[in-house]
């Protein structure tokens, strides 16, 4: 054990000399470090969680242990771990655990840890995993990070760029990496080159399906998994049922459909965003709609000629809008008129509905642009909120119409990105 944990050792030593993108400027690390709770981050993988973690520990005296790592998770044993863990780092102060969830009780072996005083960063893949059992045996004893792909305002860190259309020339540079986040998205790998990211995304894809889902929840309808997952990929954006997907799929159980869809949105590739309604039957039974964590990976598995920028935009709109900390099925939904009339976002805020938001990538033609008014205002009235928000890719030279505020997806991302990644703590004892 102690020779595993020593070729741990030299791997995070690799990854500290790495150079990265600083990540959640908007959090006081200080003060999250000197807390004794347990620092969980969760998001997708290859989102940069362990980047985050090393960012946190930089400074501080860690040990480390990756639980991708095959040899220790075969030989693990809790009292020779923190034998080799003394022996290896005799003056840690932290530890940290990388994809925690791999390993088979974790929640016992971290409680016991912590019960011991180590103060712990840890970094996991899967949503309900990490929460149900934080929740149930280390109640109140954590805080949550959330890491996503990059923001656009991170790739433009990245590409030394920063918000500007001041020249034309500016107002064009910018356009175009805009185009090129719409299309490819923000996973950190991709960035350096984006030639390879179809190639990569499209791995990491099926890795997630094999090694997060098939094999941890030894799923023997491995087919109909892969089959629903790249059905819901051409499906972003569009309203689903369970019903209509089992029987497009030949489904025999709804409730066998039901649990791999429980299995994908757990592993941060798909978000369901349901429909508002005041009661909450009628909500559950409505068709929800359906985003994918990052726009690489719609571009890499889509059988496209040419990407669909309107659906990209709104997807984009929807994962900025997560990112910022709404949460969906709770104060993020989508909403249809009494005439039909689909708004793409409703926000929330307890009981009030605080801002509509419709998506829309080209309203140069008037017709559209009357369409899209016309549905914020139908549902302003029925859901008794004023604000009104329509975000284009159009460089739209009115910035109102009838109440409705106007704005270029630039100017959004500009002006309202606030969060790279949220943080809340977990439910009190």
């Amino acid at each position: 054990m102690k020779y595993v944990i020593e070729k741990l050792k030299e791997e995070k030593n690799i990854l500290l000399n790495k150079p990265y993108i600083e990540r959640g400027k908007q959090l006081n690390i200080k003060d999250i470090m000197l807390s004794p709770l347990i620092k969980l981050i969760t998001g997708p993988r290859r989102a940069g969680k362990s980047v985050f973690a090393l960012q946190l520990l930089k400074n501080a005296e860690f040990a480390y242990l990756n639980f991708d790592n095959e040899q220790l998770l075969n030989e693990f044993d809790e009292d020779k771990v923190e034998q080799a863990l003394e022996e290896v780092y005799p003056k840690y102060k932290y530890l940290m655990l990388d994809e925690i969830q791999n390993l088979s009780s974790w929640d016992l072996w971290v409680s016991k840890l912590y019960r011991r005083g180590v103060n712990i960063v840890m970094t996991g893949s899967n949503a309900k995993l990490l929460s149900s059992e934080m929740a149930t045996v280390l109640t109140g004893r954590y805080l949550m990070i959330e890491i996503l792909p990059f923001s656009f305002s991170e790739v433009l860190t990245y590409r030394n760029a920063e918000f500007s259309d001041a020249t034309p020339t500016q107002k064009a540079n910018m356009a175009l990496l805009m185009d090129e986040y719409l299309v490819n998205g923000g996973f950190p790998e991709t960035l350096a080159l984006r030639s390879i990211t179809q190639n990569y995304l499209s791995t990491l894809f099926d890795s997630i399906l094999l090694k997060d889902i098939t094999k941890r929840y030894r799923v023997r309808q491995s087919t109909e998994l892969y089959n629903l997952a790249s059905y819901m990929l051409t499906n972003y954006t569009n309203p689903l049922t369970y019903t209509g997907l089992a029987e497009d799929l030949n489904f025999s159980s709804k409730t066998t459909l039901q649990k791999f869809i429980g299995y994908l949105t757990e592993t941060y590739i798909y978000y369901l965003l349901p429909r508002f309604n005041n009661k909450l039957k009628l909500m559950q039974k409505a068709a929800f709609k359906l985003y994918v964590i990052d726009n690489g990976f719609i571009t890499a598995r889509s059988f496209d000629l040419s990407p669909n920028r309107g659906r990209l935009l709104e997807n984009l709109v929807f994962i900025e809008l997560i990112r910022r900390g709404y949460k969906s099925g709770l104060s993020l939904f989508y909403f249809k008129t009494k005439r039909d009339k689909v708004i793409d976002f409703v926000c929330k805020n307890g009981f009030t509905i605080t801002d509509l938001i419709q998506v829309s990538y080209d309203i140069s033609n008037p017709k559209t642009l009357n369409r899209e008014i016309s549905a914020l205002k139908e549902a302003a009235v029925e859901l008794k909120c004023n604000n009104m928000l329509l975000i284009t890719a159009s460089n739209h030279p009115v910035e109102s119409i009838e109440g409705v505020q106007i704005i270029s997806i630039l100017n959004w991302l500009k002006n309202s990105e606030k969060e790279i990644c949220h943080w809340n703590f977990g439910n009190s004892v």
